[in-house]
């Protein structure tokens, strides 16, 4: 039988509210994942596992094609797979720099200085660019991913950090029909902010992250005019918006994709999913947005 409570060592039973952080689509001892577990493909891919980017199975494509892609947001065409939400956030991290730099070299190749300065992670090699978050994000605690969680100090306090901008998420006031216009105004603003910290910034602002609702940093929200400003912008300025739907994808707030809320007049370049799929990775809408050359992403 399927349960949503879970129970202490000292016998005492919850109601399951959290469903372990999201992670738990359909309930503990749901019959249907466990026979699938059990399952001679689920067996196989367990103790033969592939170093994928090199040697998948001659099943990968279907496997793919009958599976993600069936969940695919509206307009992405393409998915890279990962392990974790924090592990799906740093691939896409590095996918929006890697489409960054080609971009400025216009096509050409690497030439020797580049590759022989990123062996000292030094510039040109490796070029000073930065992701923008919100204040109160959580995108993982992962190296790359937690330079743009914000959420609690006890993730970051020790940690190094890349020197990348927050701006303010919006902080609405309730109920919404009593205060349209503070809202509104406070959306401009922060939008207003996004702005000018990208105009600003020591170095360039290649890519934005943004959660629909943001959940582990407190329940803040904002409406669909304020993502259709915010991919408004990315457009403009020619950075690439990364939605992290870790916790809101695959089905938690009415849609199957939080950002299907939003009704953005074309598709989000890149959204990051793991938790309810029981697997993580990134969905994408953009050909750029894949590695030019091979190993460049990369998992097992």
């Amino acid at each position: 039988m399927t349960f949503c409570s879970i129970a202490d060592i000292d016998g005492n039973t919850y109601l399951d509210v959290y469903a372990q952080i999201a992670s738990i689509p359909v309930g503990y001892n749901n019959p249907g994942l466990i026979k699938a577990a059990q399952s001679p493909e689920i067996i196989s891919a367990l103790v033969n596992r592939p170093a994928v980017g090199n040697f998948p199975s001659s099943q990968w494509l279907s496997i793919l094609r009958d599976g993600l892609m069936r969940a695919a947001p509206p307009g992405c065409t393409q998915v890279f797979t990962a392990q974790s939400g924090s592990e799906a956030n740093d691939l896409a991290f590095k996918a929006v720099f890697m489409a960054y730099r080609r971009k400025q070299r216009a096509g050409n190749p690497w030439t020797e200085y580049e590759q022989a300065t990123s062996m000292k992670n030094q510039a040109p090699g490796s070029p000073d660019l930065a992701i923008l978050s919100f204040r109160n994000s959580f995108h993982g605690r992962s190296f790359g991913s937690l330079s743009t969680t914000r959420s609690k100090p006890v993730h970051k306090l020790d940690i190094p950090a890349f020197k990348w901008p927050q701006a303010t998420f919006p902080q609405l006031k309730y109920p919404l029909e009593a205060y349209h216009q503070e809202n509104e105004e406070e959306e401009k603003r922060c939008l207003q902010e996004v702005e000018n910290i990208i105009s600003s910034w020591h170095c360039p602002v290649a890519g934005i992250i943004v959660e629909p609702i943001q959940s582990e940093g407190g329940d803040n929200h904002a409406s669909p005019a304020f993502f259709q400003g915010l991919q408004a912008l990315t457009k403009a300025y020619g950075i690439i918006l990364i939605v992290d739907e870790v916790q809101t994808g695959f089905g938690a707030t009415g849609k199957f994709w939080a950002h299907e809320h939003w009704q953005l007049p074309s598709p989000a370049d890149i959204i990051t999913f793991s938790k309810k799929a029981q697997t993580a990775g990134y969905f994408f809408s953009n050909d750029q947005l894949r590695p030019d050359k091979a190993y460049r992403q990369f998992n097992t």
